[in-house]
């Protein structure tokens, strides 16, 4: 019955979907003087694109519920299964059946079976937003992916975290739906690394057992060539062949920069150090817990344009020097690092390194570019009277500086945590991401070692599961502070 009222809503609304089409038709007559309608027309444009996409999500929901609504019915008219063989025909069946209403694969209608399954009986929340249209299917699908094998205490969390304004720690900046998808996945797949029951260094020990080259041929006489490697070698690769093919670059240069990279590391593989192709350090942000760096806890660090790693791998980094890696430690109280400012036109190397840890990629809504391709600019430009503090600043790409300055977009509203937020010609406003800085997990104050305390009165061996949840840790939660110099190391 509620499937059938579902339908019911859904042919309602498709009565108001024909003003819609009229909007193609061109302006429209407008009762006020001065008015202009072609601008108007623009507006009416974007409310009904905004409109259609709301009604796509609640179209999906109501699929969700009809598959889910489907496999009850089925399953309630089949006889009881007295094999393990009838009941894999009877599954097959059903997958069939769905397959061929949907006009898809079995293998795809098996997958949305189990995303159906998973929406409406683990992820409440979720479909929830998705029938009101404040997510797109295709969030809906990263909830799925992202709490799939983990504990259900976990995957209420995470999802609470981003849909649950009145979650212990919401995510912060432009809602989950305002987020493209790709954006979306990153933060969803970082707040589960950190939040995932089994420890990140037993996962990544098992995962690196797994590393592996691939060679795929291709049409036109091309080939794929890929490789599965621990995060922090594949980061100083793209980031060394990035920086290299940068350095290529130039007027009498014709090769794009995708292009350049990927000769530029054929070069290396081919003839180890090649004549004429740059081998430059490039500067990858480590940002580490400073309890974490020193042994005393397990917290994830994480690796510029990655996202977490195993703290084994961040310490091993640290410990060896490693050129290419550059560290940061953040802060034990709330776990956001350093602002480093100055009042000047130019923009220090610091300031530059601190823009690449508060945006951590080009602040244009969707964008994912990530930092050593970004360029620092003033959001109130310094001949107006802007200051060159971090709250003045973004780091856009080269395309959204180039938007910013010959289009009538403008960035607004950077801050000390947070990345500029942008204005579009039709007056819209846009959110732009911004990390989810958690409280760090603290160490025993007294006690065994290799015990971390959390604020919640909890605590775990460290190397092994952590727990469910991380509370915020106020300032009477502290321990002594063991890194009183800590600020001085970061400006040094």
């Amino acid at each position: 019955m509620e499937s059938t009222a579902a339908v019911d809503e859904l042919n309602a609304e498709a009565a108001s979907v024909a003003a819609l089409y009229r909007l193609c038709d061109g302006p429209q007559p407008t009762g006020a003087s001065g008015s202009d309608p072609l601008r108007q027309l623009a507006d009416d444009c974007l409310d009904g694109l905004a409109e259609v996409a709301r009604r796509d999500a609640r179209s999906a929901a109501l699929k969700v519920r009809l598959t889910a609504t489907f496999v009850e019915a089925t399953r309630a008219m089949a006889s009881p299964a007295v094999s393990p063989q009838e009941q894999s025909a009877a599954e097959m069946g059903m997958v069939a059946e769905l397959a061929c209403v949907l006009t898809v694969s079995e293998r795809t209608a098996g997958a949305f079976l189990e995303e159906a399954r998973q929406l409406t009986t683990a992820l409440p929340l979720t479909l929830a937003a998705l029938q009101a249209g404040s997510i797109s299917w295709q969030h809906a699908r990263i909830l799925v992916d992202e709490t799939t094998d983990v504990h259900p205490a976990a995957a209420a969390a995470l999802e609470a975290h981003f849909l649950d304004p009145d979650a212990v720690n919401p995510a912060r900046g432009c809602p989950a739906g305002d987020l493209v998808p790709s954006r979306f996945r990153a933060k969803a797949r970082s707040w589960r690394e950190r939040h995932h029951p089994v420890s990140i260094e037993q996962r990544h020990r098992t995962s690196a057992l797994d590393r592996r080259l691939e060679y795929t041929p291709d049409r036109d006489g091309m080939a794929w060539l890929s490789a599965y490697l621990p995060a922090d070698a594949a980061a100083s690769i793209w980031q060394r062949s990035t920086a290299a093919a940068r350095a290529l670059q130039g007027p009498a240069e014709q090769r794009n920069l995708s292009q350049l990279r990927a000769d530029t590391a054929a070069a290396w593989l081919l003839a180890g150090v090649a004549e004429g192709v740059p081998s430059p350090n490039a500067q990858v942000l480590v940002t580490v817990p400073a309890l974490s760096l020193l042994g005393a806890t397990e917290e994830p660090a994480v690796l510029d344009g990655y996202g977490p790693i195993p703290p084994s791998m961040a310490r091993r980094l640290v410990a060896d020097g490693a050129a290419s890696f550059h560290r940061v430690l953040t802060e034990p109280g709330t776990g956001a690092p350093l602002e480093i400012g100055r009042t000047s036109y130019r923009i220090t190397a610091a300031m530059r390194q601190w823009l690449r840890l508060r945006d951590g990629k080009c602040p244009f809504p969707g964008c994912n570019n990530q930092s050593l391709d970004t360029e620092a600019d003033h959001v109130l430009a310094w001949h107006k009277g802007g200051a060159t503090g971090i709250s003045n600043l973004g780091q856009p790409c080269r395309k959204h500086h180039r938007l910013r300055h010959t289009t009538g977009w403008k960035p607004i509203g950077a801050s000390r945590d947070a990345p500029p937020g942008w204005v579009a010609p039709s007056g819209r406003r846009y959110s732009s991401e911004r990390h989810d800085w958690e409280p760090p997990w603290m160490p025993a104050a007294a006690g065994p070692p290799g015990i971390a305390h959390h604020a919640d009165g909890t605590e775990h061996a460290q190397g092994t599961d952590p727990p469910q949840r991380t509370d915020h840790v106020t300032g009477a939660d502290l321990p002594v502070d063991t890194l009183p110099d800590w600020e001085t190391w970061i400006a040094a």
